[in-house]
């Protein structure tokens, strides 16, 4: 048996792989490895590794055994046998597949010739280039190499077939949650365009557990529609052991102040997985460079919105239906005979940003009667905490599926399970305070930018200016530090002593002259914050310099800290929220006053913001998830700038610049 066993497996290699060794290396993986990083270890390509482990393309995990090719030749021959079988098809060949090999030939690499450039001039791809130069996948196109490149079959004779070849059958796949179009495309070799017309459903929006159509036509007795959540069982259209092919891809010419960063982001890959399929990256990006990036992301890739207002009503007489389920926890306070209602607010953090949201909310509603917006407003108690809520009573007990769009419930959780019992009728639900990421809902409008979101937009406006950044990050800060290793990698750290001080030596040694020099400083300790700022006055003569800070810094406030040499540093940040001294800002303060006897806080403006700015968004001649589309609103201290999200929902990345000027005011940055 153990014989049997190995002779199967070598005559799998010698199939499958078509490399002249018909051999393969076995790989444990390690723990962060990555297959880009295997790949560059035996100088092979990730599309090699996919092919004969195809489970790969799903993630790897420690402990998870590879089969590597062996690609230690100098001169690897293609063997036919790697062509793609057609399925049920009886093929008569002249010669057996072991010993079919196609022709190779050599390119000298000449001076600005490129890996897009050659492949073109032999009708190659670039996974079929770098399979025959396994070394183009680490070291890229280099002037006077000689490369190997495998002649594709001309003038022969086409294959002839012996059978007719058997009607395709079915392959689906169930949509797990954190999936995307552009991934599942990506796994099955498709493309995005061609996912969506077999499975028009998902065109506006991917959900979790809908079975979609790869391959084939779907059989009548398959239902069509999504089943949130519910698995199909149906063993007979299981595609786990379908080959899984490589995505299609198209090229892309550089923009000008267009980065490695924010093309992996509009390309939606990794730096790394950019420059395998561009090695050219590895000297920088230059703007009108040719670059290979997978099929359909320009299509879906969403440009910034503009932001205006809205100011346009519907028709007289389609009234709108507003809900409102805010957690009061009415029950739980008239059942607290320890505490009364006075006692329990003072005490109550979160039943204190209830009554403030709710407070600002008011505000918003009376603005709604005072410009005579179509509006019926129903506000219910959601009797919620981070186990559960009363959510779900309430939608079957007042029909919500009617409603227009729902605000709230508070918490992450419990606004999923509202999304998903409205999602028939793709009701809007609005979450307006959580953090979180949140799950891929269709109907799900998270209003709060995440927090990596709001680092991300500081990254993107400083990049946008033709910045140079540096980072000074207290060894302490480790999720800065993971996030900048994850996002940024691009961004240097500046070196400490051995004595743990920032070295000057290594901060100088990072600044160029002509370009505003970020420092991105991130600690709490007061001796290195003086030390930076010092370090940066002292260089203000010979470079720009601008400080920045990624989150809200205490220790900023302490009177050790000159508010003077910050206002000189021009001190930036990103925020969720601004100081809104406007005249329009201004009215809703001395209205929220003159009603409440107290100037609003920040949950009262946000219970106002979110509350406006869904209102006037309802009362468009077009529906809501079109409003959300067309255009980004700012309301008086919050921006919604909303974009659907790959796998389902929309984010808000509205996110305010924010900077300290001369004149001691905070301004937002253009």
């Amino acid at each position: 048996m153990k014989y049997i066993f190995t002779l199967t497996l070598s005559l799998f290699l010698a199939v499958s792989t078509g490399f002249a060794q018909g051999k393969a290396i076995m790989h444990k993986v390690v723990a962060s490895e990555t297959v880009i990083q295997i790949a560059k270890k035996y100088q092979v390509t990730p599309y090699d590794i996919y092919q004969l482990n195809p489970d790969a393309q799903h993630g790897i995990q420690p402990n998870m055994v590879l089969l590597i090719p062996n690609k230690t030749g100098n001169k690897p021959t293609v063997k036919a046998a790697t062509e793609k079988p057609v399925a049920k098809t009886a093929v008569t060949a002249t010669a057996a597949p072991s010993k079919m090999v196609l022709k190779t030939t050599s390119h000298e690499v000449l001076p600005k010739e490129t890996m897009y450039g050659i492949c073109k001039m032999y009708n190659l791809s670039a996974e079929e280039l770098i399979a025959a130069n396994p070394f183009l996948a680490t070291d890229g196109v280099q002037i006077g190499q000689v490369l190997l490149v495998p002649a594709k079959n001309s003038g022969k004779a086409p294959v002839k077939t012996t059978a007719a070849i058997a009607p395709v059958k079915p392959v689906f796949h169930e949509v797990l949650p954190k999936e995307t179009k552009y991934s599942i495309a990506k796994q099955y070799g498709i493309s995005i365009a061609e996912l969506e017309t077999k499975n028009p459903e998902i065109i506006p929006n991917l959900t979790i557990g809908y079975n979609l159509l790869i391959k084939g036509s779907r059989p009548k007795e398959v239902v069509a529609a999504p089943t949130y959540g519910v698995k199909t069982e149906n063993t007979a259209l299981s595609s786990w052991n379908t080959p899984k092919p490589m995505a299609e891809f198209t090229t892309y010419e550089v923009k000008p102040q267009e980065t490695m960063y924010s093309l992996s982001k509009k390309f939606n890959i990794t730096q790394e997985e950019l420059i395998v399929l561009n090695p050219d990256l590895q000297n920088g990006v230059n703007i009108g460079m040719s670059l290979k990036v997978p099929a359909n992301s320009i299509a879906t890739f969403q440009s910034k919105k503009e932001f205006g207002s809205l100011t346009k009503i519907i028709a007289e007489g389609r009234r709108k239906r507003l809900v409102l389920l805010l957690p009061f926890n009415i029950p739980h306070v008239e059942n607290d005979f320890n505490n009364s209602t006075t006692a329990r607010l003072k005490k109550d953090k979160f039943l204190n940003m209830t009554m403030d949201f709710y407070a600002g909310a008011l505000v918003a509603i009376d603005s709604a009667k005072v410009l005579g917006l179509p509006i019926d407003i129903e506000i219910y108690d959601s009797e919620e905490n981070k186990n559960g809520s009363d959510v779900p009573k309430i939608i079957a007990e007042h029909n919500l599926q009617t409603a227009n769009a729902i605000i709230g419930p508070f918490y992450q959780s419990n606004a999923e399970i509202a999304a998903q019992l409205l999602a028939t009728t793709n009701t809007p639900v609005i979450s307006p305070l959580s953090k979180d990421v949140g799950n891929p809902m269709r109907n799900l409008y998270q209003t709060i930018p995440s927090p990596d979101t709001v680092k991300n937009t500081m990254f993107d406006y400083m990049r946008a200016q033709g910045g140079n950044i540096m980072a000074v990050v207290d060894k302490k800060k480790t999720s800065i530090i993971e996030y900048l290793k994850s996002n940024q990698k691009s961004v240097p750290f500046v070196a400490f002593t051995d004595r743990g001080s920032v070295s000057v030596e290594s901060f100088k040694s990072l600044l160029v002259k002509g370009r505003m020099n970020y420092v991105v400083m991130e600690t709490g300790n007061t001796w290195m914050i003086k030390t930076t700022i010092s370090m940066m006055l002292n260089v203000m003569k010979d470079y720009q310099v601008q400080l920045v800070i990624l989150e809200p810094n205490d220790t900023l406030n302490f009177e050790e800290i000159k508010i003077d040499n910050l206002v000189k540093l021009k001190l930036m940040y990103p925020s969720v929220t601004r100081e809104n001294i406007s005249p329009e800002g201004m009215v809703f303060d001395r209205n929220f006053k003159n009603t409440n006897n107290i100037f609003p806080g920040v949950y009262a403006t946000r219970g106002f913001d979110v509350t406006f700015d869904t209102m006037m968004r309802l009362v468009q001649d077009v529906k809501f998830e079109q409003t959300v589309n067309a255009v980004a609103t700012k309301q008086v201290d919050n921006k919604f700038e909303y974009y659907r999200k790959a796998d389902g929902g929309y984010t808000n990345k509205g996110v305010f610049i924010l900077y300290y000027d001369t004149d001691l005011m905070i301004k937002e940055a253009n």
